[in-house]
């Protein structure tokens, strides 16, 4: 059957560069394997849900005037058995499942506005469009892909590389390392053809670096492993000036140079991915209790698991933490409002919405075994629209490798808020923010200048201290360190070079850090890295954390005394450091060793808001002869500064004022990325010269947090992390809920090991070795 909404449009297949979401709802996460289906508009191939209950399909069409859709439903079909264990995966790949195999599909068209009229799909302006949806690579299907890949790109070195001459037409002897015994984890140096044993590796591969030695005393950048060259002309290439794993537009050619022909190449070996994703993979969280006994799982609202969509469980810990804060809950879980948007999918506060509706709802928080003889957990919600949304356009979260959760939260938190300017909504993340005060007392004069900055977290250091060993061989183990003692050394007096502009001394002065006013949540990262051959390691140093309400109060600051006297305000035409580094990513880099100067250099360098950018920078900056002084700049005085209009517009689409992106503009030199953030760090400071800048704010107000005392706190809820890198390995989240009636006194600590969501688990060790801690005001 035809109806005249068909004829008057025009439906044509969707294209390869065209995302066709026919995996779950736009709005929600039903899928096609609930019994009313998913409605794929065939106009623009949105998804939506045709649930009695939502129906978030025909909301799309009273919005987009897009009546036909492509209904599509699945069932399992009965699993066959077989006799023959499964094939071994031995490669790192993703088989090319048939869907037919697995599902029983049907299909209809039909018109929403005709009141859900069934259309003939045999109609030639239908066959087409429904083949064409039916074939297409679905947008979340293109993000598993990509799943267990990852990006590596050339680099200068592999580029340009020289390779030098041979000296010895005899075949070469490739059977061991040319410094020891070793046969396997062999690495050929490129430019001279020497063959070297890499380093030790997960899984028991050996290695006596032997490799890495060569490069050291020759400075040859690129290296191959023998054993993970493929036909296809794949193989690990390993750049040592880069420290990072990179590609070879001409490794054919340049093997070839040393003898070695692709072709007749087999893989014997696992590649450094397939090794970091074992890695990943090995790393449990237990989901037993100390008899043996399965945790009991739990379903329900709030009790929703995450799927892993490939090293995303960074992403899913963090999460899961952030919709378990009541403001996130009031803020997102808005079920039976309209689709905002024409592009759900494309869109972060329905994305967000999506998603809180997911993990609060309960309603794909049910029962599911995946082996008769297991434990019946859930599937869980895949987030892949939102991930591919929140993570666009950033360098790192755009991948599918493995992150720092810490990061990730700090980016999200900087990306709602945003988000909620613009649209001039209530910003959930508030409740992180609250108000550091700096204070600094030059040793020579003995005035006083005091800074105020807005913070949504803090960073802080935990003393690693080795208790002594019985036997040399035995691992090694550390002093336990009280959360207080990490807290009183975040706040404790620290002497630092300074010049004196008041007294012209240059005997240093004295730095001290206190919160000016308290956040409702207050979000501590406990860092544990050690610098071993400038690489930052991670070392299990348990922390003490109270299990009762505890008092911040003693870490109030007390602003300025009676009696002390202001140094002056500097003058906006001299040469003065208005760059205010990211305080938690600061401490980050101080924490792996290098020096403060050189930290801010690199965070103003790179964007101040990206850990691994300034690292970089650092390395690629460490020969520089002014890498040790300090970060100043001119900065134009007020009269004479005229900001760009351009930028100004730029800053004013965002939802800031004329006045507040002109004066931005004019405390960051013009640089709009530091103006967005100069203007997220001042909410309070509406553009005006009457304001009152943070230059000398010991009489500011600012209004955020609460400087109300007591201040008593609670954990809430943690990031747990298990590996020696936070680059590698797996991350979970442990929170504080209730459970089933009876208030606060059926509280209990909640596992949510990706997809899979427990009572319990290693409540206590989790409390000791977290990443991140978030405690919330009580």
């Amino acid at each position: 059957m035809t109806c005249l909404h068909l004829s008057s449009l025009n439906i044509r297949p969707p294209t390869t560069t065209q995302s066709v979401y026919k995996d779950d709802c736009t709005q929600c996460f039903d899928t096609p394997d609930q019994p009313w289906g998913l409605d794929v508009c065939l106009s623009c191939f949105n998804g939506g849900c045709d649930s009695p209950d939502r129906n978030h399909s025909r909301a799309h069409y009273l919005l987009s005037d897009h009546p036909i859709v492509l209904n599509i439903k699945r069932k399992l079909k009965p699993r066959k058995e077989r006799a023959e264990s499964p094939t071994k995966i031995v490669k790192l790949s993703i088989s090319a499942e048939n869907e037919d195999d697995k599902y029983e599909t049907t299909t209809t068209i039909k018109c929403l506005a005709c009141n859900g009229q069934e259309l003939n799909k045999s109609l030639p302006e239908l066959s087409a469009v429904v083949e064409g949806v039916l074939s297409a690579l679905s947008s979340s299907k293109k993000s598993e892909v990509k799943a267990w890949e990852q990006e590596i790109l050339p680099c200068e070195h592999t580029l340009c590389l020289e390779q030098d001459q041979l000296t010895n037409k005899e075949e070469r002897d490739l059977s061991h390392c040319s410094q020891c015994d070793l046969t396997e984890n062999l690495w050929i140096c490129l430019q001279c053809g020497n063959l070297g044993c890499g380093r030790q590796q997960f899984g028991g591969v050996g290695g006596n670096g032997h490799g890495l030695a060569h490069f050291e005393s020759t400075k040859h950048p690129v290296s191959v492993k023998l054993g993970s060259i493929t036909p296809e002309g794949t193989a690990d290439v390993y750049c040592y000036l880069c420290n990072e794993e990179r590609q070879d537009p001409e490794l054919a050619k340049h093997l070839e140079h040393w003898g070695i022909l692709i072709a007749e190449r087999i893989k014997v070996e696992k590649s450094l991915v397939e090794l970091q994703l074992e890695q990943n993979l090995k790393w449990e969280f237990s989901m037993t209790t100390e008899n043996g006994e399965e945790l009991e799982p739990l379903f329900g609202s709030g009790f929703t698991g995450i799927k892993n969509l490939g090293n995303s469980c960074y992403l899913a810990s963090v999460v899961q933490c952030l919709f378990s804060l009541q403001p996130f809950i009031d803020r997102y879980y808005r079920h039976g409002e309209l689709p905002l948007t024409l592009e759900p999918a494309t869109n972060l506060e329905t994305q967000l919405r999506k998603l809180a509706d997911g993990l609060l709802s309960g309603r794909y928080s049910q029962p599911e075994a995946y082996n008769s003889d297991e434990a019946p957990y859930q599937k869980g919600i895949a987030p892949s629209m939102f991930k591919a949304l929140i993570g666009k356009n950033h360098e790192e979260f755009s991948t599918m490798r493995q992150q720092d959760a810490f990061e990730f939260l700090i980016y999200i938190i900087q990306e709602i808020s945003r988000a909620s300017v613009q649209s001039k909504q209530t910003d959930p993340t508030k409740i992180f923010n609250f108000v550091s005060e700096q204070r600094l007392q030059c040793l020579g004069c003995h005035k006083v200048n005091y800074k105020s900055d807005v913070q949504s977290n803090i960073s802080v250091a935990v003393p690693i201290e080795r208790l002594l060993k019985d036997n040399p061989e035995d691992k090694d183990t550390f002093r336990s360190i009280p959360l207080k003692e990490c807290l009183d050394n975040f706040t404790a007096d620290e002497k630092i070079e300074y010049f004196c502009q008041a007294c012209g001394s240059k005997s240093g002065a004295i730095k001290r850090t206190a919160f000016k006013t308290f956040p409702d949540v207050l979000v501590v990262n406990a860092r544990r890295f050690e610098i071993v051959n400038w690489v930052p390691s991670k070392i299990d140093v348990p922390v003490e954390v109270p299990d009762h309400v505890f008092s911040l109060d003693e870490y109030l600051s007390k602003g300025l005394q009676p009696g002390e006297e202001l140094l002056p305000e500097e003058t906006s035409t001299s040469s003065v450091n208005i760059f205010t580094p990211n305080e938690g990513i600061l401490s980050v880099l101080e924490g792996m060793g290098f020096p403060t100067e050189r930290c801010k250099k690199a965070l103003y360098n790179t964007g101040n808001s990206d850990p691994d950018s300034a690292m970089n920078w650092l390395f690629a900056h460490m020969e520089d002869p002014d890498i040790d002084e300090p970060l100043v700049f001119e900065v134009v005085s007020g009269t004479d500064f005229t900001a760009d209009e351009g930028s100004i517009a730029m800053l004013v689409d965002m939802g800031f004022t004329d006045a507040q992106a002109k004066k931005a503009l004019k405390e960051t030199g013009s640089d709009v990325e530091r103006s967005v953030e100069w203007l997220f760090s001042h909410p309070d400071d509406n553009g005006t010269e009457e304001s009152v800048s943070d230059t000398n704010a010991a009489t500011s107000v600012i209004e955020e947090g609460n400087a109300s005392l007591p201040a008593k706190f609670a954990l809430q809820s943690t990031l747990c992390h298990k590996g020696t890198s936070v680059n590698a390995g797996h991350y979970v989240a442990f929170v504080k809920k209730q459970i089933g009636a009876g208030g606060d006194e059926n509280a209990d600590w909640v596992l949510f090991n990706d997809e899979k969501v427990v009572k319990g688990g290693d409540a206590g060790e989790m409390k000791k070795f977290a990443y991140v801690y978030f405690f919330e005001r009580v």
